[in-house]
């Protein structure tokens, strides 16, 4: 396999095959972020794409899984993702699944036709970083979307039968708007009645924009007992009406949680009262990572 720069994927990509169909992030410009500033954006090559799958398919008997890289596949059009999906359909019978990285920008831009075009072609889900449902927040890290526009993509993805994973981070708001984050991020979950929540605590490479606002002291961080208070407010938020699967398990977490919503949300809430009250039960900072 053929790779440009640093490669990035989901945890849960970890035994996938990744294949880059893009090098970089059509958008790039997040405060907080530091995955693709070593590249511009470019649509690969296809004949490329090819080529890597077929060696893939010479050089491993079984592929489960396929993660299509880099930043934001979905920004390719249809004629582009069809022929390396029919590809892997083709090469790949024993593929259980497609996925990829998406702004909701992108789905936003496909008719739903092309939607569940992409779908029974064989991506079955996609990870969408929203980081919060504050429209002031999204604004000063420079998302480039709103929170209609995450809110619309995720139930558009949904509607058509392609799961949205949904990402967002805790403490990116600071002390100054942590409840504004909290509350805004609740309902946001609840609006978009996303398959999956991943919920990141922040942490941020000294070189992204965002460092020099925490070095200014014009964003102060949480501590991880307030990033407690603010994930308990965040689920005290959260209604859903069909199972979403909740995970606070990332290695920047302080504290992990796992379940299933709205089934273990209680149980959830109980964990977290207790580990704002015994820090015990809190990562040491010396063993969070990115």
């Amino acid at each position: 396999m053929r790779y440009e720069g640093n490669i990035f994927r989901p945890p849960s990509e970890a035994y996938s095959l990744l294949v880059q169909v893009t090098i970089g992030c059509t958008h790039n410009k997040c405060t907080f972020c530091s995955m693709y500033k070593d590249k511009k954006f470019r649509i690969r090559d296809p004949k490329e794409v090819l080529e890597d799958l077929a060696w893939a398919r010479a050089h491993y008997r079984q592929v489960n899984r396929i993660f299509l890289c880099d930043g934001d596949a979905l920004a390719l059009t249809n004629g582009k993702l069809m022929p390396i999906l029919e590809f892997i359909s083709e090469n790949f019978p024993e593929c259980e699944r497609v996925t990829a990285y998406a702004r909701a920008t992108d789905v936003l831009r496909k008719s739903e036709e092309e939607l569940r075009q992409l779908r029974d072609a064989g991506i079955t889900m996609v990870y969408i970083g929203a980081e919060s449902g504050s429209d002031a927040v999204l604004s000063q890290i420079h998302k480039g979307e709103t929170r209609r526009q995450l809110i619309d993509g995720v139930r558009k993805a949904e509607n058509c039968g392609i799961q949205a994973s949904v990402t967002f981070i805790s403490g990116l708001a600071g002390k100054a708007g942590w409840e504004d984050h909290a509350v805004q991020t609740g309902t946001m979950i609840s609006e978009m009645q996303p398959s999956y929540v991943g919920l990141l605590t922040l942490m941020v490479d000294p070189d992204v924009p965002i460092a020099e606002e925490i070095r200014s002291g014009r964003l102060q961080l949480l501590s991880p007992e307030e990033v407690m208070e603010e994930t308990a407010l965040l689920l005290e938020n959260t209604e859903v009406t069909k199972p979403c699967v909740f995970r606070s398990n990332h290695a920047s977490n302080y504290l992990s949680l796992r379940g299933n919503l709205p089934r273990d949300k209680e149980a959830m809430m109980r964990q977290l009262r207790r580990a704002m009250k015994d820090s015990g039960m809190l990562k040491d900072e010396r063993f969070r990572a990115l």
